[in-house]
């Protein structure tokens, strides 16, 4: 119940203000910047799957914002002990990323 729940609210998430979001070039800006290296959309790897990342922030206002800022400046006990780098990422670029993972990082 719990994952059909989570399948809904990421489906509802991707409906959102996302539907402009060029997921093919965010996805290729997150392998140019090495981000896959550390996520994946689905599984967590060193840091946590970008679906997680889609759960834990929808309906906050903020989300995109403070992510943005994440990718860029780094950040600390977020998700745990590991920290998350600071990303040499033009701002633009940033938050086509994170509209992307806001959106549960689909594939098309």
């Amino acid at each position: 119940m719990k994952r059909t729940a989570l399948i809904v609210a990421l489906a509802c998430i991707a409906a959102q203000a996302h539907a402009d979001t060029d997921f093919a070039r965010a996805r290729a800006i997150a392998g140019e910047h090495a981000c896959l290296g550390c996520h994946a959309a689905d599984k967590k790897l060193v840091g946590p799957a970008y679906r997680d990342v889609a759960a834990r922030y929808s309906g906050q206002s903020n989300a995109a914002a403070l992510l943005v800022k994440h990718v860029q400046q780094g950040s600390a006990g977020v998700w745990g002990n590991v920290p998350m780098p600071p990303n040499r990422i033009d701002t633009a670029d940033a938050r086509l990323v994170v509209n992307w993972v806001l959106a549960g990082a689909p594939d098309h």
